[in-house]
């Protein structure tokens, strides 16, 4: 192998943006009319069953447009930012070889930054500690261990929401087994490393416009059939305290199935942690200076799509500068 080839780099479009920004409608245009195929990299789409919560692509959409990464396994089968690294690596793998061209899609920040910059050193699973935290957060709540976090790690702890288990499991884990806080180990990371030449494209709205969004999308959900779709995943022995269903949406709407929550309730507190992960996922992507941001709202929907066509056309057409490292490019 030539050096040349040792240092080749794969492009990769990025499409990344917070919940209800329209990530996945630009995308399937943008694909079609590009050649592409998309990655999914929105971690709650890999689970089979879970359909109207997630808004995964419908049949239709995903017959016009190769999808990869969706409906691969079971609720119960936990995927992680590392084994997603793996398998979106093969997927692009994949894709490339066949002459087309990758389109990563997705607002899970962790799982996209493991994809182009890998992970930082860290210790192996404890299935014992991940069990014992598991169990206290089961008698006491996510929130709880939250909060011991924010206590040993606040750096990790704003970056990770109250009620996402996996995230704070992980960080407690690291500093239990280390005695080291993971958001050291990450910032000596640096993620620097680059596995692909890459444009990202990041989506984004006036807040009230975002918001408004999430609300009518959740709505929209709920008379699609999204209670009888968790009542059928909890029928069939899926836990609702577990990822995926400890989720957004899935998680309120089985403590209105269990009595605990009016439905009013629910879907109230479904809308108002929609709009804090929305705002969690854009503190997240703003830290990113390589990312392009394109308003959703005030450029129009066709004019949003030619924008971004014409940005990744540019970027997969152009013959590269130099084979030695990936590039990164501005808008023009």
């Amino acid at each position: 192998m030539t050096a040349s080839q040792e240092n080749f780099r794969p492009r990769v479009g990025f499409i990344v943006g917070p919940t209800g920004s329209g990530k996945s409608a630009l995308a399937i245009e943008v694909a079609t009319r590009l050649g592409a195929e998309i990655v999914n990299a929105d971690s709650r789409l890999f689970y089979r069953g879970l359909d109207i919560g997630t808004a995964k692509p419908s049949a239709v959409e995903r017959a016009r447009v190769a999808h990869h990464l969706i409906d691969i396994c079971a609720p119960d089968d936990a995927i992680d930012a590392a084994r997603f690294s793996t398998l979106a690596r093969a997927a692009i793998d994949e894709i490339v070889r066949r002459g087309k061209r990758p389109l990563v899609v997705g607002g899970s920040g962790l799982y996209l930054r493991a994809l182009q910059h890998g992970l930082c050193d860290s210790p192996a699973a404890s299935p014992e500690l991940r069990a014992s935290l598991r169990q206290a957060a089961t008698e006491h709540g996510a929130t709880e261990l939250h909060r011991e976090l924010s206590l040993v790690d606040p750096a990790a702890a704003a970056r990770i929401g109250c009620h996402d288990l996996p995230r704070i499991v992980r960080a407690l884990e690291v500093f239990r087994l280390t005695g080291e806080r993971l958001s050291d180990r990450q910032r000596r990371h640096g993620f620097s490393a680059r596995r692909y030449d890459s444009l990202t494209i990041g989506l984004t709205l006036d807040r009230a416009a975002l918001y408004r969004r999430i609300d009518e999308r959740f709505a929209a959900m709920l008379a699609a059939g999204l209670v009888d779709e968790v009542r059928t995943l909890i029928g069939a022995g899926y836990r609702p305290d577990r990822p995926p269903l400890s989720t957004i949406g899935y998680r309120e709407l089985a403590a209105h199935l269990r009595g605990e929550l009016t439905m009013a309730a629910a879907a109230d507190a479904a809308r108002r942690e929609s709009r804090r992960l929305a705002k969690r996922q854009l503190t997240w992507f703003r830290r990113d200076p390589e990312i392009l941001w394109l308003d959703a709202a005030r450029a129009g929907e066709r004019a949003l799509t030619e924008r971004a066509l014409t940005m990744f056309t540019e970027f997969f057409d152009r013959r590269a500068e130099s084979r030695g490292a990936p590039q990164h490019h501005a808008a023009g």
